[in-house]
Parts: C-alpha cells; structure tokens; sequence
C-alpha cells in the first residue's frame, strides 16, 4: 500500500469539508472524473461521501483526500500514469 505522505504533494485547500473539496474541484477543472469511495489512486484506497470527484489538469491529479481527525484535504499530484488511467477509466462529470 502506498502513503500519500511520502509523495511530492501541494495542498490547494485544506482541513475543508467533503463537500467543499467536491465543489472546488468540479469548479476550478475542466476534466472531472467520478470514481467511489474505495478506488485505489496512487495505490491508496480513497475515502469519502460519494460521489468522489477528480480533476485533471495536463499530467496532474487533483483529488480530495481524508485524513482522521484532520478533516479534507484537496491535493495536487503530478503523476502521467494516473492521470491518463482515470481519462481511460473513469466516467466524466
């Protein structure tokens, strides 16, 4: 299992709600993605409310991320292998 902690990271909003980190995403991306809490990015399992929505802007990957007792965090990861698995698989909002 991988560890976002260890990952090259910028936090764009932080200790926000579910739903707050949904909005900021579909409003500032033009390609959103879909997915379910479970679906495994970076080799991490998301949490959260569904829908979970995931934004991609040229090779990033801009999604939100839970941490206990920390509340929501949207993060932004530059990663071409992700980015291009989610135009491939996932369903567009």
């Amino acid at each position: 299992m991988g560890c976002i902690e260890l990952m090259d990271y910028k936090i764009l909003l932080s200790r926000t709600s579910f739903k707050e980190g949904r909005e900021y995403i579909q409003k500032n991306y033009k390609d959103v993605y879909q997915v379910e809490p479970g679906y495994k990015l970076f080799d991490v399992y998301l949490i959260g409310v569904p829908p979970i929505f995931i934004g991609t802007k040229d090779n990033y990957v801009i999604f939100p991320y839970v941490k206990p007792c920390h509340g929501t965090f949207v993060l932004k990861i530059e990663d071409e292998g992700e980015a291009k698995r989610l135009v491939k698989e996932k369903r567009v909002v």
